[in-house]
């Protein structure tokens, strides 16, 4: 019988030299970097979980007994960093440019035109690949080390994401080449796989918290959690498709970039593939039209690009966009389900909307259970009956919403829908008022109404009450601890932390955000207060005019009416708000509390903006949307949403859309990015 070997002691954490520790460190670094590599980019894992799990174990416990040693770029520190109050801002090394618009072929022709029209007799090579649904972010690498992520915000600047997208594993902390560039900026797009995004809106329905309208809201939302815990509870994911900026890559085209970028670990779409001709092009893109929903991720469509890099700088960009680079946009996708029911839904101002159940089907990449009817006339204008056979739609992020009925395929067993009498939540009495297509509940104190004005109440555009959510509200008014929103300002801290899932350290938190909500300005207060007809906008606009709320409760209705923007409905809305006895007693008890909007900036009432409206369509280059509204607003203009024969200025950013179109159908004056910033006085560029 062989003489049996022992088995080799290895060293544990507690045994090892700080020395020793240093050097079993990077090892276990470099395997656990490795495994990473192997599993989560090129979904090709050479280990069991047990196996990772255990190496990862072993460098935390590692690094736990020398923190010293311990890494920005170390696995473990993917999870764990402090929630923060804020994101700080980041400026891009590179414009996040956004990019030019292509919805059919014909469009993907003329920009192939062009482009060849600026680069003469050479021979065009293009890239195509797709184009993934989700956030986009710029990474930034020093020396080789991952040290900063941010948004793409306005193109120029975005917010510091870091943490956030240190807990995406396949992204690399650290790239995995000897030589490193002493920077690169890379650029990808964060997403959230199908199935996650399904399993995250279960779990929010449960929580009655309203759901995300789609994977990509959720991508955007989960980065912008202050608190990373939260972000790395949601599986997100990363693909690379570019580069920003970087020191001494040598590639000439784009394909041996992502070629690069893989060779670093960083995780590119295997979907990309080189075009030698616009037919294979046009290939590709019929291709993937069809096969869009194969895929576990959300695209929504198939980005072209030209292969040189030599000829991409030959082309160059305007102020929105690069030349070089087209987007073609897949068509809203349809598909065939049925009405299982139709079931009516309560407002916050007792609007009694219809919704159809549906039987599960696919649509876009994602499950649609529910349609919007919109209203009893538009259940009339369709003839949508329960066991119905009908197509639904959805585009972007719009809710599904049922485009016909196939009523060849009726059998005689469907039943007609009529909109209830009485209150499905309190069993109020409904009326419709002449003239609208809505129905109402006309009981205030109706449960659903009064759970959805305090959620409006405490929503971002409100009052912005952070932590304090649907299901929060929800709890409270079952507990009777609150019944309208004065009494979030008297709330206890022992009376939260009694609350299911709470504790004192988020009742702490939650009590700070409420705290904080006080000071406020008057156009979030006048919104807040759930005005019928005024929305944000509208709210600014009163705010702007008023400047204070004193001023605005006292005006006539032909003072509220003569406000440019507003007119007769609106007016008559918010000067009845303010006569009700009750409406007055609120705004008493909430000043009370220490509830009250500060004085806004004064208006300039000279200059060419002053007494203008103004729409804004596109994405500039320069300037924040907000931004942007808030330049003009200081200059006495009035900023509004839709094209009218009243409206003054469009200024027309990239990808303008049909607003463009309409104000030159009425004849209304267009002002480029840099005509609007010479009116401002802000010099754009």
């Amino acid at each position: 019988m062989a003489k049996s070997q022992s088995a080799k002691k290895v060293p544990t954490a507690s045994t090892l030299t700080k020395s020793g520790a240093r050097r079993r460190i990077e090892q276990l670094r470099r395997r656990i970097e490795h495994h990473s590599n192997q599993y989560y980019v090129l979904d090709s894992p050479e280990i069991s979980d047990a196996e990772y799990d255990r190496l990862v174990r072993e460098l935390r416990a590692l690094e736990e007994r020398f923190p010293d040693l311990v890494t920005p770029d170390s696995p473990t520190q993917r999870v764990g960093a402090a929630p923060s109050d804020a994101f700080a801002t980041v400026r891009h090394r590179q414009p996040m440019r956004s990019l030019a618009n292509a919805f059919d072929e014909e469009d993907i022709l003329a920009w192939a035109r062009r482009v060849q029209t600026v680069l003469g007799e050479q021979r065009v090579e293009y890239v195509c690949e797709l184009k993934i649904d989700g956030a986009a972010v710029s990474l930034t690498y020093e020396h080789g080390t991952f040290i900063r992520g941010a948004t793409r915000g306005d193109g120029f600047e975005g917010e510091d994401v870091t943490a956030n997208l240190k807990t995406i594993k396949s992204l690399p902390l650290r790239l995995r080449v000897d030589r490193p560039p002493a920077l690169l900026e890379a650029r990808g797009e964060a997403y959230l796989p199908v199935s996650a995004f399904e399993a995250i809106n279960r779990e929010r329905a449960v929580a009655t918290e309203p759901p995300f309208a789609n994977p990509r809201n959720a991508a955007a939302g989960s980065l912008r959690q202050l608190d990373p815990k939260v972000t790395a509870a949601r599986p997100l994911d990363l693909f690379i498709y570019g580069i920003g900026a970087a020191d001494g890559i040598d590639v000439r085209t784009h394909h041996e970039t992502l070629i690069w970028l893989k060779a670093t670990g960083c995780r590119v779409n295997p979907h990309t593939t080189v075009c030698r001709s616009l037919d294979e092009v046009m290939a590709y893109v019929r291709e993937w039209t069809r096969r869009r929903t194969d895929l576990p991720y959300d695209t929504d469509g198939v980005v072209i690009k030209v292969n040189s890099l030599a000829q991409q700088a030959e082309l160059g960009a305007t102020s929105q966009a690069p030349r070089w680079a087209i987007a073609f946009k897949f068509p809203a996708e349809q598909a065939i389900t049925r009405v299982n029911d139709i079931r009516v839904y309560i407002g916050r101002t007792g609007a009694l909307t219809p919704v159809a159940e549906l039987e599960p089907v696919r649509v876009s990449g994602v499950t649609v259970t529910s349609a919007t009817l919109h209203n009893e006339d538009e259940i009339r204008r369709k003839d949508v009956r329960i066991g119905d056979w009908v197509i639904v739609q959805r585009a972007g992020e719009v809710i599904p919403e049922v485009v016909r009925v196939l009523t060849e395929r009726r059998t005689g067993h469907e039943r007609t829908f009529s909109m209830p009498t009485t209150c499905p939540s309190c069993g109020s009495a409904t009326y419709r008022p002449e003239g609208e297509a809505v129905a109402r509940c006309t009981n205030l104190a109706c449960p659903a109404q009064v759970l959805g004005r305090l959620i409006h109440f405490c929503s971002r555009d409100a009052m912005n009450i952070d932590r304090v959510g649907p299901k929060l509200l929800a709890q409270l008014l079952q507990g009777k601890l609150i019944a309208d929103p004065t009494d979030l300002y008297a709330l206890r801290r022992e009376q939260l932390a009694d609350l299911e899932r709470m504790g004192d350290t988020s009742a702490r938190n939650v009590l700070d955000s409420i705290a904080a909500s006080k000071r406020t300005t008057l156009a979030r207060f006048l919104y807040a207060l759930g005005i019928r007809h005024v929305g944000a906008h509208v709210a600014e606009v009163l705010a702007a005019h008023a400047g204070t709320l004193d001023r605005l409760m006292r005006a006539s209705f032909e003072d509220v009416r003569d406000v440019p923007g507003i007119g007769p409905t609106i007016a008559e809305s918010v000067t009845q708000f303010f006569r009700q006895p009750e409406n007055g007693r609120l705004i008493d008890r909430l000043r009370t509390a220490g509830v009250w909007p500060v004085a806004p900036a004064p208006i300039i009432s000279t200059g060419p903006l002053a007494g203008k409206q103004i729409v804004f369509t596109g994405t500039l280059a320069n300037f924040s949307r907000g931004r942007a509204e808030a330049l003009a607003k200081e200059r006495g203009a009035v900023v509004s949403t839709s094209v009218l024969k009243k409206t003054d200025l469009v200024v027309a950013g990239a990808d303008p859309g049909s607003k463009l179109l309409r104000a030159r159908k009425l004849g209304v004056r267009v002002l480029t990015e840099s005509e609007f910033a010479k009116m401002v006085g802000t010099q754009a560029g």
